[in-house]
């Protein structure tokens, strides 16, 4: 019997370094990135199932009253969702799966998912992750503002999650999350079942040898 994979929630304040995390962890691991659902319009060089799962208004308010999103969202007149079917499909399969959500998703599938593992990135420093939303030279002295303000806010966050991990350095933040998850899956609550399958077989062993 396979163990069931493990789905992992990352998230943290802009700037902080999630989603190059999220790319380096799936270049050297056998994860399957968690696609979100939308009711907005492909742009330009989007791939259904890909970039999205694009679905009409009418059907993702149906696959909310079936309860099939981890959580959702309307922005800017848009519906967002993480699809729980494709989800369980993958963890069933013993496949372990990303999800790179904001800190309000991803709070909202800790109350559905009890065993999914919940790591908050964090920048070095305050300072950094100013000189990191900087960079991006996408943002107006006053946007980057707003920014810097909401990410000050959603630092105070981190103490719902499982476990932090400091981005100094995209290759240490990659480590520490393999560890924590070659931690996990060792963790007895999740492989009784695997345990005592492994004690009966010892026992049956004992009985006929």
């Amino acid at each position: 019997m396979h163990q069931r994979g493990i789905l992992i929630v990352i998230s943290g304040p802009s700037g902080a370094g999630k989603g190059t995390i999220c790319k380096a962890l799936l270049e050297r691991n056998k994860f399957w990135f968690s696609v979100s659902a939308t009711t907005r319009k492909p742009r330009k060089g989007e791939t259904e199932g890909i970039s999205y799962y694009f679905l009409d208004r009418k059907e993702f308010v149906d696959r909310i009253e079936k309860e099939d999103f981890l959580e959702y969202a309307e922005v800017y007149g848009n519906l967002y969702g993480t699809p729980k079917s494709k989800v369980d499909e993958m963890l069933d399969k013993g496949i372990d799966v990303i999800l790179e959500i904001d800190i309000q998703g991803a709070l909202r599938v800790k109350e559905k998912v009890s065993d999914g593992v919940f790591i908050f990135i964090l920048p070095p420093s305050m300072e950094e992750l100013k000189n990191r939303i900087i960079k991006r030279g996408s943002e107006t002295p006053e946007s980057l503002m707003t920014r810097f303000k909401s990410a000050y806010q959603e630092i105070n966050y981190v103490s719902k999650y499982n476990y932090a991990v400091v981005n100094d350095t995209v290759k240490e933040a990659v480590e520490k999350i393999e560890s924590i998850l070659i931690a996990e899956k060792c963790r007895v609550d999740r492989i009784k079942e695997t345990i005592l399958e492994s004690k009966e077989g010892l026992m049956h062993e004992q009985l006929y040898d």
